[in-house]
């Protein structure tokens, strides 16, 4: 049971005060950790859901948690309320829910989400969730929470970190370029809301920037030693699956404009990636429908650029969603399962889910925790996976190990086996080498056991420390006694009531660490050397393009193909041009690189009763400066060169895809993600899908200057006067 507390007056809620804590104030260490806890809640769209986990309403984020720090000894302390927050009985304007703490490099303060207040209808109010920031946590001192600056006020600011430069990252649901006409963002599964990406602010100054846009959302960014941000990604690019019901009422609207036509039109006007049903008018019998859905773990620089993959690993290294070969006559191709490529991984990362909560290690840098979960039915608890992900680790060599049973998954076709052990979340390993989680003794989904005047869920997560058993580990003794809550709530004309032990989740650990490096970008040495050969200042470039919201991208050679791709074409030539195999079978002829961008266009509930918010839709980009589509060729694309070679002016901070197309216009090889660029960012891919040791044919990546490259600058240079 928790000690008794004393609430101080609710302060206001100001910026940090200059200086925040004393260099003498408590910073933790010998295994201090926060965490917050939450009256239990489960289902679709609430604050413990795998997606849509950032909605404010009390059915989503019942109030009664809190923040609370557990000392070595045991003992615990309730900040919030100690800070004048939170309140027992009838959740009313002090009422709170509490999420996501993350510590400074001191140790002596933390960044956390809250969000304050609450109403007798549980659907509707005025609640954002946002950022604050405590101090003066250790024993004897009196906590200050205070309100981050800076920070979109309207919005719910979500899994805040910090930056090497102490910005504050975070994930919110503010629109990508503040179209409030677009708001709710609205995903690529069930049009549920979603948020924009990974955002970084000042909160001294205030400078602001989107990090990446990501359409189907991020979750849970953090700083590894080697100063990246890495972070969960949902990959859900395909087709709208709600244009086939009427009852979704899904349309799609000219343009991004908030007066734009609403055209009834909606499955006939989506152009990629290709269909995801048989009765799309695109189907074509020889290529497979497309269903694409898994969570997979990305990277940014901190300056935003450099979005990839964690070190570019993939499908075929790691396993994620299930896709057939892309043409289904060509025997040449195999379907993604990762028995067809070699790497020293054998745990499959499962599509329809996957990895959540990524963690690094304190005692071996490069080696990361996360919770690997279904999507539905786990409040996003699974077990727990132990991965290799250092900086330039080839993922050839990149491992993903179990921790816990993995046997606990819980899809409808997949009952809990005998060995599980429960369902595990939020892994924290401890700068001692012990680890500590979330934990529930329940297997299978997570059931609602109450009614609607008395809810309550059968999962019961408690914080416990890990004990080997095995090769695996286990859930050992709790680390508190349970802290009970007695909370009354409305939902949204009935008085629900919670009275019982409340969930501890996302643990901390308080300590001071090394500041990592700051990340940026740099301009491959091989680019660098061809700007300069075509008579082009390279700052100047780079000026033009942050002016103008743009990044260059550049790929050396699109024929080549990593040894382990093998789902999609690999047998490619340029007409005219290099031409790169990996067996005798059929040769696909590519000519163009067509783009598309991510554009907020699809409606739902009717053209006449239109609800708000908006999904995107891949369109062949558009909107350019500069003409670098010449004629002949494909809305958005631009030429490949003889040796294979392509560049492009693509926009920045826009979700962005692509395809190598034939001669004829017909795709051939598509990208399965949306990668983000910043402005000024001059991004090298050697080539089209990364070669980890060597391509298809054998063959290292390609260094050689890029053709393409040199004639967009020379294009560049001209119309710029010279």
């Amino acid at each position: 049971a928790r000690p008794p507390v004393d609430a101080a007056p609710r302060p206001d809620l100001g910026p940090i005060p200059d200086g925040g804590p004393s260099p003498e104030a408590f910073s933790g260490g010998d295994g201090t950790i926060l965490f917050v806890t939450q009256v239990p809640i489960a289902g679709f769209n609430t604050v413990t859901s795998t997606f849509a986990n950032h909605l404010p309403v009390t059915v989503a984020a019942p109030r009664g948690g809190d923040l609370w720090i557990r000392y070595p000894d045991g003992t615990l302390r309730n900040l919030t309320r100690e800070a004048g927050y939170g309140q027992e009985g009838v959740q009313t304007d002090r009422a709170i829910a509490v999420r996501e703490p993350s510590v400074h490099w001191s140790g002596q303060r933390a960044v956390f989400s809250m969000v304050v207040g609450s109403n007798p209808d549980g659907f509707h109010g005025d609640f954002h969730w946002q950022l604050y920031e405590v101090w003066n946590y250790g024993p004897g001192e009196q906590p200050v929470v205070r309100k981050v600056r800076g920070q979109p006020a309207d919005y719910n600011n979500v899994s805040p970190t910090y930056g090497s430069d102490d910005r504050i990252l975070f994930v919110s649901d503010r629109p990508r370029d503040g179209s409030r006409h677009h708001y709710p963002l609205r995903d690529e599964y069930e049009g549920a809301p979603t948020i924009s990406g990974v955002w970084s602010l000042d909160p001294i100054s205030g400078d602001l920037f989107l990090m990446n846009h990501a359409p189907s959302g991020v979750f849970s960014p953090v700083v590894d030693s080697a100063g990246r941000v890495v972070f969960a990604q949902w990959d859900h690019l395909q087709r709208d699956q709600l244009t086939e019901s009427p009852q979704f009422g899904a349309f799609t609207y000219a343009d991004e404009s908030a007066a734009a036509a609403k055209l009834p039109e909606s499955a006939a006007l989506e152009v990629f990636p290709e269909p995801r049903t048989a009765l799309d008018p695109a189907f074509d019998v020889n290529r497979p429908i497309l269903i694409y859905n898994q969570f997979f773990l990305w990277e940014l620089n901190q300056d935003g650029t450099a979005h990839e993959t964690l070190n570019h690993v993939g499908r075929h290294e790691w396993g994620g969603s299930y896709t057939d070969p892309t043409f289904l006559d060509d025997r040449s191709l195999t379907d993604s399962d990762l028995r067809h490529s070699r790497h020293a991984n054998t745990y499959d990362v499962y599509g329809g889910g996957g990895l959540f909560h990524v963690v690094e290690d304190p005692t071996q840098p490069g080696r990361f925790y996360a919770t690997a979960s279904d999507e539905f039915g786990s409040a996003s608890a699974g077990a727990l996976v132990r991965l290799e992900g250092a900086k330039g680790q080839n993922p050839e060599e990149m491992r993903v190990e179990a921790v816990t049973a993995a046997d606990c998954r819980v899809r409808d076709d997949v009952r809990p086996a005998p060995a599980s052990t429960g369902h595990y979340r939020d892994p924290l390993p401890l700068s001692d080498g012990s680890l500590i989680a979330a934990h529930t003794p329940h297997t299978g989904s997570v059931q609602f056991n109450g009614d609607r005047r008395n809810p309550n869920w059968d999962f019961e997560f408690r914080l416990k420390r890990l004990v080997p058993d095995g090769d695996l580990w286990v859930a050992g003794e709790p680390l508190t006694e349970g802290i009970r809550e007695h909370v009354e709530w409305f939902d949204p004309d009935v008085r629900q009531t919670y009275d019982g032990v409340l969930w501890e989740l996302e643990p901390v650990e308080v300590r001071p660490q090394d500041v990592p490096p700051l990340t940026a970008a740099a301009v491959d040495p091989v680019e660098a050397a061809t700007i300069e050969a075509a008579g082009v200042d390279l700052a100047a470039l780079q000026a033009w393009l942050k002016q103008n919201d743009l990044a260059l991208v550049v790929s050396r050679n699109v024929t080549y193909r990593d040894r382990n791709d093998r789902q999609q074409p690999f047998n490619l030539r340029v007409p005219g041009g290099v031409e790169t195999r990996g067996d005798q079978g059929r040769l696909y002829d590519v000519a163009f690189m067509q783009f598309f961008q991510a554009d907020a266009l699809r409606g739902l509930g009717g053209v006449a009763n239109s609800l708000p918010g908006r999904r995107v839709l891949a369109r062949a980009q558009h909107g350019l400066p500069i003409d670098q589509v010449p004629e002949g060729v494909p809305d958005g694309a631009v030429a490949i060169a003889p040796d294979g070679s392509v560049a492009a002016f693509v926009h920045a901070r826009r979700a962005m895809s692509w395809q190598l197309v034939a001669p004829d216009g017909a795709a051939i090889v598509r990208e399965r993600s949306w990668v983000s660029f910043q402005p000024g960012e001059i991004r090298s891919c050697p080539a089209c899908h990364g070669i980890n040791t060597v391509n298809q044919a054998g063959q290292p990546p390609p260094d050689n200057p890029p053709e393409a490259l040199r004639l967009l600058l020379e294009q560049w240079r001209d119309a710029q006067g010279g």
